[in-house]
């Protein structure tokens, strides 16, 4: 499971109106059939218009300042083992969406207790994505794709009669950096705008800074997870706790849906990896059989390989902690291959 929370970004002010996200969030539906459409929800209604959500999101800004964000946007992306457990299915995305802003209400510290049906929000469930130039995919293709793009410049110019060379050879060369190249879907190379293969369904949810009375202001931002300060004289509660609503929105997920979640797939293993591999390590390999030998499988499918085992149990540590390093580095890069 992958989370992103992200503040509202519409250049160096925060005066533009949420027309543009909800815009960019209806592309999916250009090209469908009404009863093929994908509709924005709440948490009591299946269906929401785009404007309405306009409306409802731009009035909800009391007493903002300029510079302050209107809303936040909460992208969340099951990995593909998770969605192949639910059979991609939109209405227990849907119901899992509802619960999961329970647990995000919940990781805010506030005098006040704060609730889901506190929050204004919108969410929106999504079936495709594209590749993008940052992915891992696409910069690795980039060489490839530069030199093919620089033959088939040299063949222009040759069958123009701008330069000399011959066109089967230029053509040869071109064909052996298509098959060099790293990355191909349907023996095409992977470039940006291309379609990503397999499940790749996941949920886009705008959440109102201001709380659904337009009252007082909710920041999932704030540097702090929980801390008191004196304010006119009162004890003022004050943060959000992301270790806790993470934590919570991936076991919500698995209570809600019947998933079985491995280690290394949870939030709590990768933290672990990244703060201390030797102890991650040392639980991968104290799992139950079936579990570490799923552990390995899922480490494999972004790239580790399994070491051979040296007869020096120091050495074999050594060797399988530096793997799993190489290799969940490059998961984390890559994001929603491990449900980072």
């Amino acid at each position: 499971m992958y989370f992103t929370i992200s503040a509202q970004k519409m250049g160096s002010t925060y005066n533009s109106s949420v027309g543009n996200y909800v815009d960019y969030l209806e592309k999916e539906n250009e090209d469908r059939l009404p009863e093929q459409r994908e509709e924005f929800f709440d948490q009591e209604n299946d269906s929401v218009s785009p404007q309405t959500v306009i409306d409802e999101i731009d009035a909800n800004t009391a007493k903002l300042r300029q510079k302050d964000p209107k809303f936040y946007s909460i992208v969340v992306s099951p990995n593909q083992r998770e969605l192949q457990a639910i059979g991609n299915d939109p209405n227990m995305l849907r119901e899992y969406t509802r619960k999961l802003m329970e647990d995000y209400a919940k990781s805010f510290h506030r005098n006040q207790e704060v609730k889901a049906e506190n929050l204004k929000y919108y969410a929106k469930i999504e079936h495709e994505r594209t590749y993008r130039g940052f992915d891992k995919q696409v910069q690795e293709n980039a060489p490839y794709r530069g030199e093919i793009a620089r033959l088939r410049n040299e063949i222009r110019k040759v069958e123009r009669g701008e330069s000399i060379g011959n066109v089967n050879e230029l053509g040869k060369r071109i064909k052996e950096q298509e098959r060099l190249a790293p990355h191909k879907k349907n023996g095409q190379l992977v470039a940006a705008g291309m379609q990503k293969e397999g499940p790749q369904t996941h949920i886009h949810i705008i959440v109102s800074r201001r709380d659904v009375t337009n009252t007082y202001t909710l920041s999932p931002m704030a540097k702090h997870k929980a801390s008191e300060v004196e304010l006119n004289g009162k004890t003022v509660k004050r943060g959000f706790d992301r270790d806790s609503f993470y934590q919570a929105a991936e076991k919500t997920f698995d209570r809600t849906t019947g998933f079985k979640r491995n280690y290394v797939e949870s939030y709590v293993g990768r933290k672990a990896h990244a703060k201390e591999p030797g102890k991650f390590f040392a639980k991968v390999m104290g799992l139950p059989t079936k579990e570490k030998d799923m552990a390995f499988k899922l480490l494999k499918t972004v790239g580790v390989k399994t070491p051979s085992i040296p007869t020096n149990k120091v050495q074999m540590a050594a060797k399988i902690i530096k793997a799993l390093g190489r290799g969940i580095d490059k998961a984390r890069g890559t994001g929603e291959d491990m449900g980072y």
